[in-house]
């Protein structure tokens, strides 16, 4: 399901970038003690208390500026207050209060979304200092004082934000329907396979890049099962991706691609494989979304009897990242190979739900091992206790182990693949995280 988003907004370098990575448990922001190095929304997952939803950092906010960069970053800024389900809106204890604090308090009450004033910077422990309490003259309610440096005081936020949140824990009838998100580059005939499936012109369709803007969802029943289908507006390059509303784009397709179970990566036949390829299918690989490789236009492609098995090797070894995700040849203009693709998409989504028994995973275990030793230094041996599948989508593993260091990511990759020979598990990433005896 479709995570919560909160964005966190404020003027330049009051540590926004700090908290973002502070609260995500990672360094994925640019930190520097300069304005404006944080100038495009950068998006991360945080988790608290089972509970997760997107953090997006955005650029600084200056109010009274209407040209050049800073315009562009308000501009961003406003965009993801205007996605966000609640703000987090930092303001700096060392600087105190300003008149530009007071401006995008204003933006923010008309927003009306609930907004968290924090105030960072506040390194010291032991009493609130009396300067934060300047900042109750906002009118946004309670303060919140932070550390984004040490992590003080973010406990006590983020207990009430998720209290605010609307996540979505449990699945109703109409969620049972197959999430489907079609991504891609643009122009790769997106909307046209959505409109071909349904059988009716609901989306536009032009041979224009950009033509779609925003995630549109479609529901379609038919002899396959129940299905929604997400058409995405494509992800380009960042630098050739325009302001406004174009970049308002990019977050409802990223937004699409969480909430989808299979996502259809389209490439288009006559274009061939492109870097921009790889990095849009990183979004769903990354997510653990079942995925399918659907190379369009076929029929527009100039093409002998070897043509299909060239361009199929050509691709594995592009996405060689994704090795498990089934490539397919269509055309969404005339429906070739429509009905494989929806007989696809049912398959994929299933073995992205598969759960192996403990007992089982344990016997292809003992079986692995004996073929392969597992891997030793200076005379000490990895040892793997046994294996239990721990969550689907995707398949994830635990390995219970005697060594982190001694479990290398070729003898991971080697159980993977045996455990893909015994079970398949076709179109869907798999996880295998290690966990040395004792550890929780």
């Amino acid at each position: 399901m479709a995570k919560p988003i909160v964005a966190i907004v404020g003027r330049p370098n009051v540590g926004k970038s700090t908290l973002f990575n502070k609260l995500i448990g990672q360094r994925l922001a640019i930190v520097e003690d300069v304005p404006g190095v944080t100038r495009d929304r950068i998006f991360g997952n945080c988790t608290w208390q089972d509970h997760e939803f997107l953090l997006v950092d955005t650029g600084g906010i200056e109010p009274t500026v209407d040209t050049g960069l800073l315009l562009h970053m308000r501009q961003q800024a406003e965009l993801a207050i205007d996605t966000a389900q609640a703000i987090l809106f930092v303001t700096d204890l060392k600087s105190g209060m300003t008149a530009a604090d007071e401006e995008i308090a204003e933006m923010l009450r008309r927003s009306s979304k609930p907004v968290f004033t924090v105030v960072n910077k506040c390194d010291a422990t032991g009493n609130i200092p009396a300067e934060v309490y300047d900042f109750y003259t906002l009118g946004m309610g309670e303060v919140y004082p932070v550390s984004s440096l040490h992590g003080h005081g973010t406990g006590d936020l983020l207990e009430d934000l998720c209290s605010v949140l609307t996540f979505d824990d449990g699945r109703t009838d109409e969620d049972e329907r197959i999430q489907v998100a079609v991504i891609g580059r643009p122009n790769v005939g997106k909307s046209s396979l959505v409109n071909k499936i349904l059988g009716e012109n609901r989306m536009i369709v032009a041979n224009e890049a950009g033509t779609t803007r925003d995630a549109i969802d479609s529901d379609v029943d038919n002899a396959w099962g129940k299905f929604t289908f997400i058409d995405t507006a494509g992800m380009r390059k960042r630098g050739k991706v325009e302001d406004g509303v174009e970049r308002y784009s990019i977050i409802r397709s990223l937004a699409a691609v969480e909430r989808a179970q299979v996502c259809v990566i389209m490439i288009d036949g006559t274009v061939g494989f492109t870097e921009q390829d790889s990095k849009v299918a990183g979004y769903a690989h990354e997510q653990g979304k079942a995925c399918i490789i659907a190379v369009n236009k076929w029929d527009a492609v100039e093409k002998d009897d070897k043509t299909m098995d060239i361009m199929r090797k050509n691709l594995e070894q592009d996405f060689s990242f994704m090795s498990y995700a089934p490539i397919i040849f269509i055309s969404a203009q005339t429906g070739q190979r429509i009905d494989r693709l929806m007989e696809l998409i049912c398959y994929v989504n299933n073995q992205n739900a598969m759960r192996i028994t403990t007992g089982n995973l344990n016997d292809l275990l003992a079986r692995a091992t004996a073929r392969v030793q597992p891997p030793s230094d200076k005379g000490k041996r990895l040892k793997i206790y046994y294996m239990t599948q721990i969550s689907t989508r995707p398949p994830t593993f635990v390995a219970f182990i005697n060594s982190r260091q001694l479990f290398h990511f070729s003898y991971e990759r080697y159980l993977e693949n045996q455990i893909r020979e015994v079970y398949g598990l076709e179109g869907t990433p798999i996880r295998i995280q290690p966990r040395e005896r004792g550890e929780k």
